[in-house]
């Protein structure tokens, strides 16, 4: 199988439960961000699904998941292209599309409080989460901040499903600034949260998740569970964007 990443990027994961890398984008940056811009722009009422929160400056969208279908650069870029065959060599096997979402973190955006993500991946084990920046993320646009080394087990959690409040707060969690086109991957036990976006610009980023092949084709069973659970009621001011309850935004 063709490789995209060094030695040294596949042992600074192993050993970190990340890395980040350049040069897996299989388009410009500006076509990415063209892409995003016209899957933000589908209407309500799709296969794509499309969540909003409420901000300071009116409603905005924080999110739209299950969209390949409808934009084949995106479709190119995540099922057939470098990033795919980057996850599978960190995975051992070749990786097959879990899920996929688009984070756009407009201005005033909410962050996520401290999580894992495996959590909230039903009928998976070997599962590898990914980060594109369609943006730049930097502190100031609430950028991902993860905890290196704690990638081996669930940690506990709250009623939430997020990492307990108590523990959460020893954990020593550092930004991780990417420039946009840059590719992070992360292990789906690696501790990470985000702020809010106080800056004047948005933070948008691609998350495709990869699942190991040995564990099958797994992207429809994923989406109808979600659906299934989003049918039931939630507690009044929780803006549900997954399935644990990680996101601190405001509802419309």
């Amino acid at each position: 199988m063709a490789t995209v990443l060094s030695e040294a990027e596949r042992e600074h994961f192993r050993r970190e439960g990340w890395v980040k890398v350049s040069g897996l984008l299989d388009c410009s940056v500006a076509e990415l961000q063209e892409a995003v811009d016209l899957v933000a722009a589908l209407p309500k009422g799709g296969e794509w699904l499309h969540h909003f929160e409420m901000t300071d400056f009116g409603p905005a969208l924080a999110r739209t998941e299950n969209f390949i279908a409808c934009s084949p650069l995106l479709a190119a870029v995540l099922v057939t292209g470098k990033i795919r065959v980057g996850a599978g060599e960190l995975l051992g096997e070749e990786a097959l599309l879990y899920k996929e979402k688009i984070n756009y973190k407009l201005v005033g955006g909410a962050g996520f409080a401290p999580h894992q993500d495996k959590p909230a991946y039903p009928f998976v084990n070997k599962v590898l989460s990914v980060m594109v920046a369609v943006d730049a993320a930097t502190l100031d646009n609430g950028c991902l901040q993860v905890v290196d080394r704690h990638h081996a087990t669930v940690l506990p959690q709250d009623d939430r499903g997020c990492i307990e409040q108590g523990l959460a707060d020893t954990l020593h969690f550092h930004p991780m600034e990417l420039a946009a086109g840059e590719t992070l991957f992360f292990d789906a036990l690696t501790p990470h949260k985000s702020a809010s976006n106080t800056s004047l610009l948005p933070r948008r980023a691609l998350y495709p998740t990869y699942n190991a092949k040995s564990e099958g084709d797994l992207r429809t069973a994923y989406y109808e569970e979600k659906l299934k659970a989003f049918r039931a009621p939630v507690d009044e001011g929780v803006v549900r964007l997954s399935l644990i309850q990680d996101f601190e935004g405001r509802p419309v």
